[in-house]
């Protein structure tokens, strides 16, 4: 449930949208890079070579998940994860689980069962955005058609929801509720908000659906199966739902304001599509509130934007109106909840990079 630069982090592709964080210059053991924010796992002598070793066994473990004997199901299941990503996801379920013992093997089952239901959600996402590329690459259903794309998307979910009921009920039960709000998530961005609601809060609760939901039970998992305090669950899952929704946030400004990233998605493209952002709907909303230089921009962004000079004019004209810099107010200010939600947490690397990432997806440029 993303865009075409791999947000289901994901919108229309919403989620964390993959153009998540950058990857800092800081490489560790194995030569794996983590994202912008967790500097300071790389350079924790004890907890750094342990979670690139288990990130390279979620690696090893996603690829034999998604292994099939038929040739076609084995291609079309590999051609996201060979594509890379962040892996955002498995890597905060690994990190949160240094609140207990991250040792225990159903820690790293449970990254691999986050990463799958993320990599299901962007074939279907991709389909319904018609987005022609992803990581980079083009798209599944670019090279095999819809129908094997959506197919695809099951049964990666359907491997997913094998490992994860090895994990238990409990396990089994928070990934039926996190994939039932990623699919309304979905359903609601597509039909839009009802009459008389709200914009702003409709947009806002669907990328909480989207894109948070699977990052806060990526740090739920982590607490739970390396036995960490029960208490601290509640705190991971609020983090999570904040975190994820401050991504999006600023992936939205960033469409306005960023330089073209390496999936190939150029600013503006939200634009084009009529993805409703929160830049957009804030200019809806001063337009409606007689702003006139709101009236006027939003008859260029609602126009024909098919040519290139047509669209830069757009993205000019929003990046310069109030409402881009007082949507950044708004995602970092859901960042700053994200990091408020954390006291309860004890002060040591793994409070402090959740704190560092929840800053540095509100402080990127692509």
């Amino acid at each position: 449930m993303t865009k075409s630069a791999d947000h289901s982090w994901t919108h229309a592709g919403h989620g964390l949208p993959d153009s998540e964080p950058s990857l800092n210059t800081t490489a560790i053991a194995t030569g794996l890079q983590l994202p912008a924010g967790f500097a300071a796992i790389a350079g924790d002598a004890e907890l750094g070579p342990a979670i690139t070793t288990n990130l390279a066994k979620v690696e090893k473990k996603l690829r034999e998940a998604i292994a099939n004997s038929d040739p076609l199901a084995d291609a079309t299941s590999r051609h996201l994860v060979e594509a890379g990503g962040k892996r955002i996801r498995p890597l905060l379920t690994l990190l949160c689980a240094h609140l207990g013992d991250a040792s225990l093997p159903a820690v790293v089952q449970a990254a691999v069962v986050v990463e799958l239901t993320h990599l299901a959600t962007l074939y279907h996402d991709d389909v319904m955005d018609s987005a022609p590329l992803r990581r980079g690459a083009p798209t599944a259903h670019e090279v095999w058609g819809n129908s094997v794309a959506v197919l695809t998307g099951d049964l990666i979910f359907a491997r997913a929801s094998i490992l994860v009921s090895e994990l238990g009920g409990r396990a089994l039960g928070i990934q039926a509720r996190t994939f039932e709000r990623l699919c309304l998530g979905q359903l609601h961005e597509t039909v839009g908000p009802r009459p008389g609601e709200d914009p702003v809060a409709h947009y806002l609760s669907v990328i909480a659906d989207k894109t948070g939901s699977l990052v806060a039970a990526s740090g739920q998992f982590g607490a739970i199966f390396s036995g960490a305090d029960a208490a601290y669950e509640d705190v991971l899952v609020e983090y999570g739902e904040k975190v994820g929704v401050a991504f999006q946030l600023a992936d939205d400004v960033i469409d306005v304001t960023g330089v073209k990233v390496k999936s190939g998605k150029s600013p503006g493209t939200d634009l084009r599509e009529g993805v409703p952002t929160l830049p957009v709907l804030l200019l809806r909303k001063a337009a409606e509130d007689g702003d006139q230089s709101a009236v006027d921009l939003l008859t260029l962004i609602d126009g024909d934007l098919s040519s290139d000079e047509a669209l830069a004019a757009a993205v000019a004209g929003l990046r310069e109106h109030p409402v881009t810099a007082e949507s950044w107010v708004v995602a970092r200010q859901w960042a700053k909840e994200a990091i408020d939600a954390l006291a309860p947490l004890p002060d040591g690397v793994v409070k402090e990079s959740l704190s560092n990432f929840a800053m540095a997806v509100v402080d990127r440029a692509s």
